[in-house]
């Protein structure tokens, strides 16, 4: 699965931060949207991202790395990992995720042993 690093600041708190997120191949991103704004720059990979309330494969756009994009606060994407893929991602804290369907949530999964 991903894996996710702060390189500086605390996203759950007030101020500035980066963090960077390394996925695998295929991993998907349900759509979700975020309190305040969002810097994302593809470092490796290419990701490929929609925006919209719901993940829609024809409405996906590659992002390779070297690319920005910025997301303002309360944008509805989703997007998908096309080979390994690191973003970096920073912003004014806190930071959040909602999911549009709670759902897709990973948080709500249960592992196999629950």
């Amino acid at each position: 699965g991903p894996k996710v690093a702060v390189l500086h600041g605390d996203p759950a708190k007030e101020g500035h931060f980066v963090m960077r997120l390394k996925a695998p191949d295929g991993f998907k991103v349900p759509a979700h949207y975020h309190p305040s704004d969002e810097n994302l720059t593809v470092l490796q990979g290419t990701f490929m991202i929609g925006t919209g309330e719901k993940a829609d494969p024809a409405g996906l756009k590659p992002l390779a790395a070297g690319d920005y994009m910025f997301m303002p606060k309360e944008m509805r994407h989703y997007g998908v990992m096309k080979g390994e893929t690191i973003l970096q991602i920073s912003g004014l804290g806190p930071f959040a995720i909602t999911y549009v369907n709670p759902d897709e949530d990973p948080r709500n999964k249960k592992s196999p042993s629950q």
